[in-house]
């Protein structure tokens, strides 16, 4: 049940704590990290609610979002009351939806996605920097049906505020791993019977990948920087390299958006 108290003061420790919690080094510290909004929260409590350990709310939001509420008690999640002002302060956003989560990290071991041996489609990610790239990814390969996706410890921190809430909750439905380094993580993939396709400007068209039938079988697709794609020793390494066509007179196409196409082609044709 929510406590009979409320907290009002942005400045006192325990509010300073939370929003601590932004930066990387209090994330390291504690091994907890933020979440933000209705959805996230919901999918949390829903999927991995032992992950939960606090849950702050402005009486407004708790009225509103009384299902999500209910769950939070079912679950024995503490709720605390917060001012307007108080979850401004905790919150990452510019605008909060009147919740904010405490969570404790739960990144998954490389070796337990590779040794399970149903894995047939996964995502890794070298050095992707930007919080919206990574996390819109790892919901494309939640929505595809993707096995699991490991992020490289060049990539950016999977914790990360800005990450997390592009996962819209997909963070509590794929398995990701992080911080292996890339060699490691191809040579897993291998092992584990998974061809490796690079999504890179360098590569040979992806539709040419789809006449050959190349895409139903169990793949780990590779997805680079946003600026500088693979280097050329990255490249090498994977079975094939392949690009997204671009028809119209767009310079480029985001990231995110290739690695969804990328992620789709390969969940199609594996269910045909």
């Amino acid at each position: 049940m929510p406590s009979n108290q409320m907290i009002d003061n942005p400045r006192s420790p325990r509010v300073r704590a939370v929003a601590k919690l932004a930066k990387r080094d209090a994330r390291s510290q504690t091994g907890l990290f933020l979440l933000e909004g209705p959805q996230s929260v919901t999918e949390a409590l829903t999927f991995r609610p032992e992950l939960v350990v606090e849950l702050f709310a402005t009486p407004t939001a708790l009225e509103r979002y009384t299902e999500l509420a209910q769950a939070a008690v079912d679950a024995g999640v503490d709720i605390e009351f917060v001012s307007e002002d108080v979850l401004a302060t905790m919150a990452d956003t510019v605008t909060p939806q009147g919740l904010v989560a405490v969570c404790r990290q739960f990144p998954t071991s490389v070796k337990d996605i590779f040794g399970d041996s149903e894995v047939r489609l996964v995502a890794i990610l070298e050095e992707v920097r930007d919080p919206g790239n990574a996390g819109t990814i790892i919901r494309a390969a939640d929505a595809a049906g993707a096995d699991a996706v490991i992020m490289t410890g060049r990539s950016v921190d999977l914790y990360n505020p800005k990450v997390v809430r592009a996962t819209t909750g997909s963070l509590f439905h794929v398995p990701v791993a992080v911080g292996i380094e890339l060699p490691a993580v191809l040579a897993l993939a291998t092992q584990a019977g998974l061809q490796v396709l690079a999504a890179d400007v360098k590569g040979g068209d992806l539709l040419e990948a789809r006449k050959e039938g190349i895409l139903a079988a169990p793949t780990a697709w590779l997805f680079g920087n946003e600026a500088r794609g693979l280097s050329d020793e990255d490249l090498a390494k994977a079975d094939r390299a392949v690009v997204v066509p671009i028809y119209g007179h767009a310079e480029s196409m985001n990231l995110a958006t290739a690695a969804s196409v990328c992620l789709y082609e390969s969940a199609f044709a594996q269910r045909s």
